[in-house]
């Protein structure tokens, strides 16, 4: 799967994140790559950070590598969110946007892509830098037996999700 962040999009609608940029634009940059990279090593996954370079960025797009992450820095006068959607027009592959942004979250819809918002993106890489939660094996077998019997209720008519919905919550599953 092939993740792309709308990186200043996630550093402010994380908590965490916006904690650092509040001390340096860079230093909301860094701590979000680092924070990135450290997903990609637990997950595998492609991963590209796409920056707005729109108002004081170089007259060219620019592109770097680190930490295993492919970072995009838009060119002068083009926003990110033409960066992502030409990202998106292109890849032929499995691809996740990570943005909050309507339009682009639209626009991927269209083409057949999943986007997830940048809040619960956030989230998930806040539980992974938490590490894993162990809630251990129920209590007594009695509780055992109920959940089991709590699982197996139905009520109700089975309500199916369209096609396009429930691949799109595989694609996230994936996350």
């Amino acid at each position: 799967m092939h993740i792309i962040v709308d990186g200043y999009n996630l550093i402010r609608q994380s908590d965490t994140l916006r904690g650092y940029e509040r001390i340096s634009l860079d230093a909301g940059r860094q701590a979000l790559l680092r924070s990135l990279a450290g997903y990609r090593k637990l997950r595998g996954h492609r991963i590209t950070v796409v920056f707005d370079g729109w108002v004081g960025g170089s007259p060219r797009e620019e592109r770097d590598r680190a930490g295993g992450l492919d970072i995009i820095y838009s060119r002068l006068g083009e926003k990110a969110d033409e960066v992502i959607k030409r990202l998106l027009q292109s890849g032929s592959e499995e691809i996740m946007v990570v943005t909050s942004d309507r339009e682009i979250v639209n626009f991927a819809a269209r083409r057949g892509k999943t986007a997830i918002a940048s809040v619960a993106f956030a989230s998930l890489l806040d539980g992974i830098a938490a590490g894993p939660v162990s809630h251990g094996p129920p209590e007594t077998e009695e509780e055992d037996d109920e959940d089991r019997r709590a699982a197996a209720k139905k009520k109700g008519p089975a309500r199916r999700l369209s096609k396009q919905k429930r691949a799109a919550l595989a694609r996230i599953k994936k996350l």
